[in-house]
């Protein structure tokens, strides 16, 4: 077979069913050939921003996956390959390269090159029989540790390049996964457990695990309240009487509260990174920072208690320990302590309720996103925001009850970028109302790839 057959096949083997593209590439007809959906965008942005709606949805355990034409299709991507690695999403980039002959020669765009500081990894397939090797690299980093965008360039001609039937060896990779060091553990649960009024604040790495079910646990056990980041927002249901909701650029009333009192905040597959994007963490408070990257550690904080390890392994270990120093019980339910979220919930809610219902025309933003949210079915839905202001006016407000229930995202923040988001989760969900708000500019943007949901038959709410 030859080069882009033999990655067509293991895409195939990966359980791969769509790819987006946008013509020219040479894997396009082989993956077809293979029984995958090639789906033709408009501009690659869009994409590469389905590849990135599709793998979040998915938690990673499918990745989505954008092909992207030689020269001009690999530079127009760029964009939303920034996002998606500032958010750390797991998607799988084949840009066709020039022929190997005319590498190096001005002025050929090298994808290799030129995208080396925006993705986890980004090599070239030299020759047609490094495709199996190559690929089961990609597939491993695209698996295991923090999350972010691999790339492989095709040069066109491994398309005429043969690789032989013995050297076809690909195995599915596995999943890599590490615990937390249980000494660093067992001290940072001594200050858990001696805090008076901690926090935790829970990432997007807590949805990647899978591990709600354990942060649920972990947070009933010490009657703690609960934030999320943006990009973490659904890893902890909403509508529980210990969530405080999320902190962005625009936040809750329980956030600023419950952050700012607290003695000891206990991040959880987050970055603790300094942003816009982010609510920062006040002076003066003992952090236990558990996350699945070394270089997030005492990157924008000094933090007491650092952990590496998966989300869900450490959650488990946390709770471990927490039996064994304080007894399986836990803390008593905190009545208190729920009345005083609930309160504050709604002491905030009720200055925001003039403009969340107002009848002014033309009509406030704010009123449509509550009455959308009034509308649907909470637990049957996915919602994403736009950039700018659709995001201050959607995250504070909507209620996301279930796991990638809601796509926060913002460490970059393209126009544009939640219409592919809102087609790649309703391929990865299709029994979900997935709905994206948007706003003009944004719409500006992309609006034409409206016709590639129409056309691809992917029905979303814009």
């Amino acid at each position: 077979m030859d080069g882009v057959t033999a990655i067509a096949n293991i895409l195939k083997m990966e359980g791969v069913e769509w790819i987006g593209c946008m013509p020219s590439n040479p894997l396009i007809e082989a993956a077809a050939v293979a029984g995958i959906r090639p789906i033709v965008v408009r501009q690659e942005r869009t994409g590469v921003h389905m590849a990135d709606g599709f793998s979040r949805i998915n938690n990673g355990k499918k990745t989505g996956i954008f092909l992207m034409q030689a020269g001009p299709g690999a530079e127009n991507a760029f964009g939303g390959v920034a996002q998606a690695y500032a958010d750390s999403v797991p998607i799988l980039l084949l840009p066709a390269g020039a022929a190997r002959r005319r590498q190096g020669t001005s002025p050929v765009f090298s994808p290799t090159r030129s995208y080396e500081s925006i993705t986890k990894w980004s090599a070239q397939i030299n020759f047609a029989d490094r495709v199996p090797e190559l690929m089961r690299q990609a597939f491993t980093r695209l698996r295991s540790g923090k999350p972010g965008p691999v790339l492989l360039e095709i040069p066109q001609d491994l398309a005429m390049e043969e690789i032989g039937e013995e050297a076809f060896d690909y195995e599915l990779p596995p999943i890599i996964r590490t615990a937390g060091d249980p000494e660093a553990i067992a001290r940072a649960t001594r200050d858990l457990l001696a805090a008076q009024r901690p926090i935790i604040c829970a990432g997007q790495g807590v949805l990647y695990a899978e591990a709600t079910n354990e942060l649920m646990e972990l947070a009933e056990f010490l009657q703690a309240p609960v934030m999320t980041t943006l990009e973490g927002k659904s890893a902890f249901p909403e509508n529980h009487p210990l969530s405080v909701g999320a902190g962005g650029s625009s936040t809750t009333g329980g956030v600023h509260r419950f952050l700012t009192s607290a003695d000891l905040v206990f991040g959880i597959g987050c970055s603790f990174t300094k942003s816009s994007f982010t609510v920062p963490i006040p002076p003066g408070k003992v952090i236990i920072h558990a996350t699945n990257s070394d270089l997030d550690i005492n990157k924008d904080y000094r933090t007491l208690h650092p952990i590496v390890g998966d989300a869900k392994l450490v959650l488990r270990q946390f709770l471990e320990e927490l039996k064994r120093q304080a007894g399986p019980q836990g803390r008593p339910t905190n009545q208190a302590l729920k009345d005083e979220i609930q309160s504050t919930r709604q002491e905030w809610l009720d200055q925001w309720l003039p403009r969340l219902t107002s009848d002014e025309v033309p009509i406030n933003p704010y009123r449509v996103v509550w009455d959308v949210m009034n509308t649907v079915d909470l637990d049957n839905v996915i919602v994403t925001h736009e950039s700018g202001s659709p995001r201050e006016q959607v995250t504070p407000f909507w209620e996301a009850r279930a796991p990638r229930s809601f796509i926060g995202w913002g460490k970059s923040t393209q126009l544009g970028y939640s219409l592919g988001l809102a087609m790649g989760a309703k391929l990865a969900a299709p029994a979900k109302q997935v709905i994206n708000f948007m706003g003009d500019a944004a719409f500006g943007m992309v609006g034409l790839d409206i016709e590639t949901a129409v056309r691809e038959r992917i029905p979303i709410t814009t």
